[in-house]
C-alpha cells in the first residue's frame, strides 16, 4: 500500500519532466527548421582586364578652306561685255568666265601691226641702200661717210622693227586680257559686277574668285592648355606620338556621317596666334566629289597618338552614379565588390579607366540589378578585354610640339 502511494506520488513529477523534454525537443527541431541554406551564387558574365596599347583620336571643330583660291580681276581697263559662266558652279581651268569689250584693243593690235610693217619696209630700204654703197666704196666711188650713214640707217631700222614688234606683242597681250579665263579648276564665286560696268585694271577691277577644292584644306586650332597637356602626357609616357609626327585626319560632317576620305597634317604654325592664344594646324584631304565646300564647319578627327598600358572595360560594365562611376569586381572569394573608378576617354564601345582598377581583375558586365555588395557570384563567361578601338581623348597631338 505504501509502495503504491509512493508511485502515485512521483507520477505527476515524471509526467512534468517528460513534457518538458518533449517541449525542448520540439524547440530544437523548430530551430533546425529555421536555419536556411546559404544562397546560391548568382551567375554573371565578366571580362578580365589586361593592359593594352590603344590608338587615340582627338577631335576639333574645324573649317574647310580652298587649297588654292584665286581672285579674278581685270588686267586691262574697259567695259565688261559678257558674263559667260554659271555663278557658283565648278569651272575648269582655261574656261572663259568674263568677256570685255574688245574693239579698242583690236584696233590697237591692227595699228601696231601696221607700224611693224612700215618699219620692216624702212629696214628693207636701208638694207638695199647699204648693199649698193658697199661695192662703190670698194671702187672709191663712194666715201666712207656714205658707208657709215648706210650702216647706221640699217641698224636704226632694225631697232625700230624690234620696238614695233614689242608694241604689237603688248597690244596682242592686252587684247587677250579682255578674255578672262579661270586660272584653276574649282568652285566659282558670284560675279561682283554686271555687264556694262567699266573695269579698272588691278584691285579696282575685282570680278569674282575661283576656289580649288580638290584637295581641300582643313584648318583647326589647338589651345595653349591642350598643347601643355599633350606635351606633359607624352613626356610622362602616357601617350606615344606617331613616327615623324605623321598624323592622319578624318572628318565628321554636320549630320554625323563620316567623310569617306582621310587626309594628312600638312602644316603646323610655328608660333601661337597672339590674338587668340591658339596654335593653328592644317590638313590636306582629297575632295574628288566636291562634298567639302570652303567655309563649311566639320569635326576633324586627328589620329596617330597611342596610349600604352591602358585598362579598358566595356561601357555597359560602368555604372554612372550622381557623382562618380562604379564597376562591379569579382573578388578572389568570388563575391561582388562595387568599386568606384575614374573613367577617362571612350574607346569605341569601351571605356578607359584612369584609376580604380588593377590588371587581371574581372569586371562584371551584366545583371547589376541582382547584385549586392558581398553577394557570391559565379562567372559563367569570362574573356580578356582586348578590343582595339579608337579612343576619343582630350589630349592634343605631338605635331603641336
Amino acid at each position: 500500500m505504501n509502495h503504491d502511494r509512493t508511485l502515485y506520488g512521483h507520477l505527476p513529477r515524471m509526467l512534468t519532466l517528460s513534457f518538458a523534454v518533449l517541449v525542448a525537443l520540439n524547440l530544437v527541431a523548430c530551430k533546425k527548421e529555421e536555419v536556411k541554406a546559404p544562397p546560391a551564387p548568382v551567375e554573371v558574365n565578366a571580362v578580365k582586364i589586361e593592359p593594352q596599347t590603344i590608338p587615340v583620336e582627338v577631335t576639333f571643330v574645324a573649317q574647310v578652306e580652298s587649297s588654292h583660291q584665286v581672285e579674278i580681276v581685270a588686267r586691262v581697263n574697259g567695259f565688261l561685255d559678257k558674263i559667260l559662266y554659271t555663278e557658283g558652279a565648278v569651272v575648269k581651268r582655261g574656261e572663259t568666265m568674263f568677256l570685255m569689250d574688245q574693239k579698242p584693243y583690236i584696233a590697237q593690235v591692227n595699228a601696231a601691226r601696221a607700224a611693224l610693217e612700215n618699219y620692216k619696209a624702212q629696214l628693207w630700204t636701208a638694207q638695199s641702200n647699204l648693199d649698193r654703197i658697199k661695192p662703190l666704196v670698194e671702187l672709191d666711188a663712194a666715201s666712207k661717210s656714205d658707208l657709215d650713214n648706210a650702216i647706221g640707217a640699217v641698224k636704226s631700222a632694225e631697232a625700230a622693227v624690234q620696238q614695233s614688234r614689242a608694241h604689237l606683242e603688248v597690244a596682242e597681250l592686252n587684247l587677250s586680257y579682255t578674255v578672262i579665263k579661270a586660272p584653276v579648276t574649282g568652285v566659282s564665286g558670284e560675279a561682283e559686277v554686271r555687264e556694262g560696268a567699266y573695269l579698272t585694271a588691278g584691285l579696282g577691277g575685282h570680278l569674282s574668285y575661283v576656289a580649288h577644292v580638290d584637295p581641300a584644306w582643313i584648318t583647326f586650332s589647338v589651345s595653349q592648355n591642350q598643347l601643355a597637356k599633350s606635351r606633359a602626357q607624352i613626356a610622362a609616357g602616357n601617350l606615344i606620338a606617331p613616327p615623324n609626327d605623321e598624323y592622319s585626319v578624318g572628318l565628321e560632317l554636320s549630320k554625323g556621317e563620316l567623310y569617306p576620305h582621310t587626309g594628312k597634317v600638312s602644316f603646323v604654325a610655328p608660333s601661337f596666334n597672339r590674338e587668340t592664344g591658339t596654335f593653328q594646324i592644317r590638313a590636306e584631304i582629297s575632295n574628288p566629289d566636291g562634298i567639302l565646300q570652303p567655309g563649311m564647319f566639320v569635326t576633324a578627327i586627328l589620329s596617330g597618338l597611342q596610349r600604352p598600358n591602358a585598362l579598358v572595360v566595356p561601357q555597359r560594365a560602368v555604372q554612372k552614379t550622381s557623382d562618380s562611376h562604379v564597376v562591379f569586381v569579382v573578388t578572389s572569394e568570388d563575391t561582388v565588390e562595387p568599386r568606384p573608378v575614374i573613367a577617362g576617354a571612350w574607346v569605341g564601345n569601351d571605356w578607359v579607366i584612369e584609376k580604380g582598377l588593377k590588371p587581371g581583375e574581372q569586371i562584371i558586365t551584366n545583371g547589376f540589378q541582382r547584385l549586392a555588395p558581398g553577394m557570391p557570384v559565379k562567372v559563367v563567361a569570362a574573356a580578356l578585354n582586348t578590343d582595339q578601338n579608337q579612343s576619343t581623348d582630350p589630349a592634343t597631338p605631338a605635331a603641336t610640339n
